[in-house]
């Protein structure tokens, strides 16, 4: 069974930082993409960033590049999210995604976590 298990949300301010982890486990053939995505309310889910499991190539969505950073630690299947210059228009729930595919740009492959709330005040 495919877990994914996600942390680090909260409230913060407008300019602050965040870092959100997540752990998956149980993909029987091997998770190689991670990724994130997200969903303000009302509003679509998005792709925020993925990151390949053997290069470590990363790709970024539109309105995070420069301010979010992803990474991985591919020893404990752990992805990473590093969030800075935060704006109120960041506020969403964060999905952690992973996938048998190189990326989790296929979202119909793609396992997904919980999600946890970022909020981002004015």
């Amino acid at each position: 069974q495919v877990r994914l298990i996600e942390s680090g949300g909260g409230v913060v301010q407008a300019g602050d930082s965040l870092t959100l982890a997540c752990v998956a486990s149980g993909l029987a053939g091997g998770i190689y993409g991670m990724g994130w995505f997200r969903q303000a309310p009302g509003a679509e889910r998005q792709f925020v960033a993925t990151i390949t499991k053997s290069s470590g190539k990363t790709i970024y969505g539109d309105g995070v590049k420069g301010r979010f950073t992803i990474s991985r630690e591919n020893d404990n299947n752990t992805v990473y999210l590093r969030m800075e210059s935060l704006k109120p228009e960041d506020t969403a729930i964060y999905y952690c995604a992973a996938s048998p595919m190189s990326d989790v740009t296929m979202t119909d492959l793609n396992y997904w976590g919980q999600g946890t709330q970022v909020t981002v005040s004015s």
